[in-house]
């Protein structure tokens, strides 16, 4: 066999498939995929920051902020700026993998190649759980400003097609027809739907900025005494809910994460080297100010106490101050900009089972792409699977189980960075994490303690899924691996 590139890179898979270890590595020279199934490089920095943006500013600043409000008071301001902290260290880490691995797949491809086999499988079962359910809740949440948007218009949707099995009704259809709708962008190229992505990512913006010209006048001092009525630990109340700054921290993370979709992107994208980075902290650190400017103007415009259980705090905030009209401008543009989230994640998840079928662990059929450099199959898959759950299973907002799997997902990044550095400090590294040995540890030791904040059935919850997918990893992925 003649000694060429593609030749070397048949024998190392050969290589690799001989390893039966868990713990075996996936070269570095085997993360760029085959011909056939390789990603057209269409996006450019300014579209990873809108898609950094679209995923993170959306249900969490509409909705988590009341929550937030109700388990640390004023004090939810402190809390913002810890999770927001912590997402920039991992950020970070991230930008520093995105940049030295640019393939798609995020944290399981990072963790496949440095912490190996086992270990990325754990990653990727838990960005499952992550994504599957971000996408899932997005839709039915989308589903009832649809419905609500109808009437409007004189049309009054059929309960038994607006509600799932378990709510009295057949079927979710607003929120299949929303996922239909976003899989289909994505499919007809990655291109088009970062154009659309950044047009609904401003009006987003524009929908914020216009709370903030709004409410922020109205600030009054005194709305933020007692700043910490629940103190800053975690503190448990009833229900398994815990109160205090970081018990508020660890459910406001679920506002922050979402740039992660962007290291995704990594095939797709023009200039790795420089864009991925670029897209990664810019985005994150834009959303940390947003939020906090929108979370200074919420607190001291109204007492936290009387928007804190509702499950659309910025436009109560805005009827309080007696501007019912744009309250309702503001949940209509939420309405519409809110399909960014579920495109950006919709987007990672695919990219994520795309590489996953690459490696084996899924029919490597999905892994083909279309002639417009699109993976096609993997996307429809995708799209059925989350529709299923979103048309027929009642999900609230369980913001708080997505979180642990980020967090899985945020603390193998940051050991990836610290391995890599002691193993192959030689490596290629186009952006270098600042400080790492600070900055990773602090990821590591954040996401933890952010973890153990979280509800104990939500801890308990996550081991059962790792459980499972531990599972199907010994008894199915682990012998059809193609390292």
């Amino acid at each position: 066999m003649p000694d060429t590139p593609r030749n070397r890179m048949k024998a190392i898979g050969k290589l690799g498939e001989r390893q039966v270890s868990i713990w075996r590595r996936k070269p570095m020279g085997a993360m760029m995929p085959e011909s056939g199934e390789a990603l057209a490089r269409t996006l450019s920095w300014p579209h990873l920051v809108a898609l950094g943006i679209g995923a993170i500013v959306g249900t969490g600043i509409l909705t988590l902020i009341g929550v937030g409000a109700d388990r640390a008071g004023p004090a939810v301001l402190v809390s913002f700026a810890i999770a927001g902290a912590i997402c920039a260290c991992a950020a970070l880490c991230y930008a520093e993998m995105a940049s030295a691995i640019p393939a798609s797949g995020s944290a399981y491809t990072y963790s496949y190649a440095v912490l190996g086999e086992v270990i990325a499988w754990i990653v990727g079962w838990s960005l499952i759980l992550e994504y599957s359910l971000v996408v899932s809740t997005v839709a039915v949440g989308w589903s009832g400003y649809a419905v609500g948007a109808l009437r409007w218009f004189g049309l009054d949707l059929p309960p038994a097609l607006a509600n799932g099995p378990a709510l009295g009704g057949v079927i979710n259809l607003p929120a299949i027809v929303i996922i239909a709708l976003v899989a289909g962008l994505l499919m007809l190229g990655t291109r088009e739907s970062a154009r659309v992505n950044t047009a609904l990512v401003v009006l987003k913006l524009a929908t914020l900025a216009l709370f903030v010209a709004v409410a922020l006048p109205a600030f009054d001092p005194a709305n933020l005494h007692p700043f910490t009525p629940y103190g800053y630990g975690s503190v448990a109340g009833a229900g398994g809910v815990k109160f205090g700054v970081m018990g508020a921290a660890a459910i406001i993370f679920f506002a922050f994460y979402g740039f992660d979709a962007i290291s995704t992107a990594a095939e797709e994208t023009k200039r790795p080297d420089r864009d991925l980075a670029i897209g990664i902290v810019g985005s994150m650190l834009a959303c940390t100010l947003i939020y906090l400017v929108v979370a200074a103007a919420a607190v001291g415009a109204v007492p936290f106490a009387r928007f804190s259980n509702s499950a659309e705090p910025l436009a109560l905030i805005l009827r309080e101050l007696g501007r019912g009209g744009v309250a309702t401008i503001v949940g209509l543009a939420a309405a519409i900009a809110l399909p960014t989230v579920l495109l950006a994640f919709l987007y990672g998840q695919s990219r994520i089972f795309l590489v996953m079928a690459r490696d084996g662990f899924l029919p490597h059929g999905l892994a083909r792409v279309s002639k417009r450099g699109t993976p096609v199959r993997i996307t429809l898959v995708t799209a059925i699977l989350v529709a299923v759950i979103a048309g027929l299973v009642p999900l609230d907002v369980i913001a708080s189980l997505a979180n642990a799997g980020t967090l899985c997902a945020f603390v193998a990044v940051a050991a990836c960075v610290l391995v890599s550095r002691r193993r192959d400090p030689e490596m290629r590294r186009p952006f270098r994490t600042p400080a790492a040995w600070l900055i990773a540890p602090l990821a590591i030791g954040g996401c933890l303690y952010l973890f153990t904040s979280l509800q104990v059935v939500t801890q308990v919850a996550f081991f059962a899924w790792n459980a499972i997918g531990l599972a199907v990893y010994f008894l199915y992925a682990r012998n059809r691996a193609r390292v």
